[in-house]
């Protein structure tokens, strides 16, 4: 009983076999999904596949390298989906100085929106974080970001960060790079951090896990990442998945 709380298969490289993705992922034991869209495109396919499967959710939000693009109405299009009955979280948003299509200044204005949306609508928050750590702590903390909490997602920081997100009602998600063998910080977290605080992911296409790193990543490989994380703590695999499946499905409000 996996499941993955960050997946993309609204993404262009799941247009010719989707429907076959989804079932190797049903095989594999992956109970739930939840597909992230983060513009107008991806966000209007992550509610198809919702509709159409009813072990899928979507979470929908704006990413920060794109914030520049989005306008009043998108944020409009965020509230009134936010209503629907598989959207289940806000996101991703966040900060990314990785990438500089769009200034820091704008990326922190459509963060803090997304934010205050989450509060009014009630729903968690998925955050995004590309070499901005601080950024992103002294936004969370200002805007109170703990009454709705959420998730940081492929959590790359250290454990002292770990526990300030944790401090505001924020789960530690792991993706693929915790399998990495020179992966040292993320190792670091998941051994340290108590399960009842983490959540597993793909991220899929992006960061596939060893040892099909390099290649597409799907939501049936999330079991290399509780494998990884199950090593590292000295307990089950079964375990893992049991107690990340009950972070997310309380985390996101699902009652099956």
């Amino acid at each position: 009983m996996l499941f993955d709380t960050h997946a993309h298969l609204n993404a262009m490289q799941y247009s010719e076999d989707v429907e076959e993705v989804i079932k190797r992922a049903e095989h594999e034991g992956v109970c739930n999904i939840v597909v992230v869209g983060f513009d107008r495109p991806t966000i209007a396919r992550a509610i198809e596949l919702a509709e159409q499967y009813d072990f899928i959710y979507a979470a929908v939000g704006w990413h920060p390298v794109d914030a520049v693009d989005m306008t009043d109405e998108d944020l409009y299009m965020l509230e009134q989906l936010a209503a629907h009955p598989k959207v289940v979280a806000l996101g991703e948003m966040g900060l990314d100085y990785y990438w500089d299509k769009s200034p820091k200044d704008v990326q922190k204005d459509v963060f803090r929106k997304q934010i205050a949306l989450a509060k009014k609508v009630k729903l968690p928050i998925i955050i995004h974080n590309r070499e901005a750590t601080a950024d992103i702590l002294t936004i969370l903390q200002e805007e109170n970001a703990q009454e709705v909490g959420g998730i940081m997602h492929c959590f790359t920081g250290s454990v002292e960060v770990a526990k300030q997100c944790i401090a505001m009602n924020f789960y530690i998600s792991f993706g693929g790079p915790v399998t990495f063998k020179n992966a040292k910080k993320p190792k670091e977290v998941a051994k340290e951090i108590p399960l009842e605080h983490l959540l597993i992911e793909t991220d899929c296409p992006y960061l596939t896990p060893h040892p099909f790193r390099g290649k597409r990543n799907e939501p049936s490989y999330v079991k290399y990442v509780a494998e990884a994380i199950a090593e590292l703590k000295g307990i089950s695999v079964e375990e893992v998945a049991r107690q990340t499946t009950e972070n997310a499905k309380k985390l996101f409000g699902i009652n099956r």
